[in-house]
């Protein structure tokens, strides 16, 4: 049978940090599946001034080797390609969304969740207000615009609407706070949320998987927090910049993050609420929330993170491998979901 020809949509149309994002998570990928006979990956490379490129691999030296096309070029290399399937590896919002659309027009299944949920997904303060109609608990909050007063007494949490990895988040400890806090925020988005501080307790990120159309809890990642030094996880906690000026993970050490024994019975607690909240966004193929978990063990969402790499360190390869699932196994199920009866068979 002739091997999958795989496109990693890679890159980013907004700025510089989420095309470097986006390389560091895919180049993981390629590195750990690409000696597999069963696959034929391309890539497709998107700068931030829109510019389309299709390098033979994702270092800087193809990169600028290779030819830069427009949208309209790109689309006629694609449909000549007979591509099986996606792979989205963009982060940004245009990524997220017109870029997975673009396939959907030109009706290629991609791995993953549509535009319209990744939009929804991407806004905090929308999926909050999903989740807990669907009775899931979410902290008490408020969405400001420049020149709001914020209701909501210290302690709080302040952080953009619509932007990942912590950038703009701050915790306001005293109403004095807030204006250097808010001013902070309002430099990565338009909106910004301000909601109740939930103590520690703990952190944790739990991961969905579907296969066989049925909802798979994943063994929990926690993370490092302490009420005193590390209250809230920060930018710094998630991504660094390594000696040579890329990008790096910073949670990926186990000093900073941990998989939980699936003993442990916030496991089950969280798995739960967590297949309530893929049910109610109206996800698909997999999903990834963060929870914090009060002083009384009671989870409370924090917000969702719709990525999977199918890299080594990617939250979601993480967890299932604790689970018994290895990589490629992980991949097929997805493939599997995406594709139904089209898909190649183990």
């Amino acid at each position: 049978m002739p091997a999958l020809r795989i496109l990693q949509l890679v890159g980013s149309a907004q700025d510089d940090f989420y095309c470097d994002l986006s390389r560091l998570y895919a180049q993981d990928s390629l590195a750990a599946m690409i000696q597999r006979s069963q696959y034929d990956f391309q890539i497709a490379y998107i700068t931030p001034d829109r510019q389309w490129r299709f390098p033979r691999s994702l270092s800087p030296e193809d990169i600028a080797d290779t030819k830069a096309m427009s949208l309209s070029d790109a689309i006629e290399f694609i449909t000549a390609q007979n591509i099986d399937l996606v792979l989205p590896q963009m982060f940004c919002i245009p990524g997220m969304t017109h870029y997975r659309a673009l396939f959907d027009l030109l009706k290629i299944p991609y791995i993953g969740n549509t535009p319209d949920i990744m939009a929804i997904a991407a806004h905090k303060a929308r999926t909050k207000a999903i989740v807990e109609a669907a009775g899931v608990k979410v902290p008490r909050g408020e969405l400001l615009r420049q020149g709001d007063v914020p209701t909501i007494p210290p302690p709080a949490i302040i952080k953009p609407a619509s932007s990942d990895n912590s950038l703009g988040v701050a915790l306001v400890k005293d109403i004095t706070e807030y204006d250097a806090a808010l001013k902070k925020a309002f430099e990565y988005d338009s909106e910004v949320i301000v909601e109740a501080f939930i103590e520690l307790g703990r952190e944790v990120r739990c991961g969905i998987i579907v296969k066989d159309r049925e909802l798979v809890g994943l063994p929990l990642e926690e993370y490092l927090v302490d009420p005193h030094e590390n209250p809230i996880r920060s930018h710094a906690d998630k991504l660094k910049q390594t000696d040579d000026g890329n990008l790096g993970f910073a949670a990926k050490d186990n000093m900073k993050s941990w998989i939980v024994d699936p003993n442990d019975p916030i496991t089950q607690k969280v798995q739960q609420v967590a297949k309530k909240c893929h049910q109610a966004l109206g996800c698909r193929h997999y999903s990834l929330f963060d929870f914090r978990i009060d002083p009384k063990g009671e989870p409370w969402f924090l917000e969702a993170g719709l990525y999977c790499s199918f890299a080594p360190k990617s939250v979601i390869s993480s967890m299932a491998k604790v689970a018994g699932i290895p990589l490629n196994e992980l991949f097929m199920t997805a493939i599997n979901e995406t594709l139904g009866s089209k898909a190649l068979q183990n």
